[in-house]
């Protein structure tokens, strides 16, 4: 297959990292598409002194069929098509020239009985020649500008080295061929997925921009302090990364809004650790309006304080 080995000698050739994206704003990052609740990018507000992405939730390597089954690297969207479609994309990104748009791969499950989202490649090879395929088309019918890496669900026994060599090498691929901007992954805190991702984040991790921790992983009730413990924590174990806090509007656990996110927060930004916040989700926002994410963005967009005075404006 000529082409897949022209997928392998690039490969071989990228031996470098490649700059994150340099931008003068804060970063805030919001994920979408997930629950089929037909929200809109229209419907979240854009704060303008912000970089704003929207990470479509989720493209998946698993057929739509009744009982969904792993197709080995051939990726489809199963975010919300209809009201996330490529002209919203386009149309997004014209009005707001802060928003880029990704998308988010694996998840956690899919079909009506939320079967989980398993990485689970036949061969690797094959499996790598396949995402790569995929995603490019992807990217290039949606206008994309990056991915996210958010596997959740490993097979008993899996080799966390072939997860980080067919991971790593696609976003390798993707970034030396100017497909992708930028890529993230989203770990969060559990033995298994730890491993897988700390092995990528050892080996590729020069490649990779941002780290989207889920915080709200951890259990419900989590206080100012301890969400500050678990930040240094995960800031170890991704070394040198840009771990970005977050929280989520649904019903899981972490450090919420109200029990003094923003103040945690700040201290960060005072000691100089904080690149960005990111949400799970705008779908469970849009009940409350995207209050939270109208006070995320104006928290990022003030120079240094919690409590910047009026909202800037919003659209």
């Amino acid at each position: 297959m000529p082409r897949l080995l022209l997928h392998l000698a690039l490969l071989l050739l990228l031996s470098h990292g490649f700059p994150a994206i340099e931008s003068q704003q804060q970063l805030f990052r919001e994920y979408i598409g997930a629950e089929g609740v037909n929200v809109k990018f229209s419907d979240v507000p854009i704060n303008s002194s912000v970089e704003f992405h929207f990470i479509l939730s989720f493209a998946i390597d698993y057929t739509d069929s009744s009982r969904p089954t792993p197709t080995n690297g051939i990726f489809k969207p199963y975010w919300d098509t209809e009201n996330l479609a490529l002209s919203q994309v386009s149309s997004i990104k014209n009005q707001h020239p802060n928003v880029r748009v990704a998308m988010s791969l694996g998840g956690d499950t899919i079909g009506e009985h939320n079967q989980f989202v398993f990485f689970q490649p036949k061969t690797p090879k094959t499996w790598l020649h396949n995402a790569i395929d995929s995603i490019t088309d992807i990217v290039q019918a949606y206008n994309l500008d990056g991915i996210d890496i958010d596997y959740e669900h490993f097979m008993p026994g899996a080799d966390p080295d072939t997860f980080a060599d067919c991971i790593g090498k696609l976003i390798m691929y993707l970034k030396g061929k100017k497909i992708i901007r930028f890529a993230s992954i989203a770990p969060f805190d559990e033995d298994v997925s730890q491993r897988h991702y700390i092995a990528l984040w050892r080996k590729y991790g020069h490649l990779i921009d941002y780290v989207n921790f889920q915080f709200y992983s951890y259990d419900k009730g989590t206080d100012k302090k301890k969400f500050l413990q678990f930040f240094d924590e995960q800031s170890r174990n991704y070394r040198g990364g840009k771990v970005l806090a977050s929280f989520g509007t649904d019903n899981s656990g972490g450090l919420k809004l109200a029990g003094g996110f923003l103040e945690a927060c700040d201290q960060l930004r005072r000691e100089k650790k904080l690149h960005g916040i990111f949400i799970w989700s705008a779908d469970d926002s849009k009940k409350a309006k995207f209050r939270a994410e109208i006070e995320s963005q104006t928290f990022l967009a003030a120079p240094s304080s919690i409590r910047p005075g009026p909202d800037p404006v919003l659209v």
